[in-house]
């Protein structure tokens, strides 16, 4: 690996580091304002990433994927998951699906800004903020589309929770498996097919909104 791969793959990881910490702000966020101050007492309702990151999934596991030779370069990674009592939340079933897709909202949020700074980059011809921008905007989509996924520990999975009145304990005995889940339902092309073609419908539609 030569120096240029070993720049651009730290200024990938950074890039992921920054998605995933507001993508837990927006849950922190969400649980405050929805009445449960857990997160916020914990100090998680802020864009500090050091109050978000997950030794494995924030550190370990991205970096081995960017720099490992053979990785396939496909990027990957959680943060700490934000505490949330339920029997805080003003109207716990409502809120708490409010509270768990407040993770992917931000990160649609963020693919729409980031796709603008690359319309200004190109207003002010910059390549290297058109391709940052760019390149973040598809992982930032990649990321709230992976998480919709309905299996645990991804946000999708207590939607879906939430939607077919599965109990807790149910929920958590699947949860257990989660990640195993995970992997082998990720192998199934038709899951990261669909996937990787609703971040390129989305990624592009936005583009053309703004004319990029």
């Amino acid at each position: 690996m030569n120096q240029r791969e070993v720049i651009d793959g730290l200024i990938q990881y950074l890039g992921l580091v920054i998605l995933l910490t507001f993508h837990e702000f927006g849950h922190a966020w969400m649980a405050w304002r929805c009445g449960d101050n857990t997160a916020r007492n914990e100090g998680r309702v802020s864009l500090n990433p050091l109050v978000h990151i997950d030794p494995i999934g924030t550190v370990l596991m991205p970096l081995m994927m960017i720099f490992m030779p053979g990785a396939g370069g496909f990027l990957v990674g959680w943060a700490r998951p934000v505490p949330v009592n339920l029997y805080n939340l003003r109207n716990p079933r409502v809120d708490d699906l409010l509270v768990t897709l407040a993770g992917p909202w931000m990160n649609l949020l963020l693919g729409i800004v980031l796709i603008g700074i690359a319309r200004l980059g190109i207003a002010i011809d910059s390549k290297q903020t058109i391709e940052e921008a760019l390149r973040m905007a598809q992982l930032s989509l990649l990321l709230c589309f992976f998480n919709l996924l309905p299996i645990p520990p991804l946000d999708g999975s207590r939607v879906a929770r939430n939607l077919l009145s599965i109990s807790y304990d149910q929920f958590n005995r699947i949860a257990h498996y989660g990640f195993i889940l995970l992997i082998i339902i990720w192998q199934i092309p038709i899951v990261h097919n669909t996937i990787y073609r609703m971040t390129e419908w989305t990624y592009f539609t936005i583009a053309h909104w703004y004319g990029v």
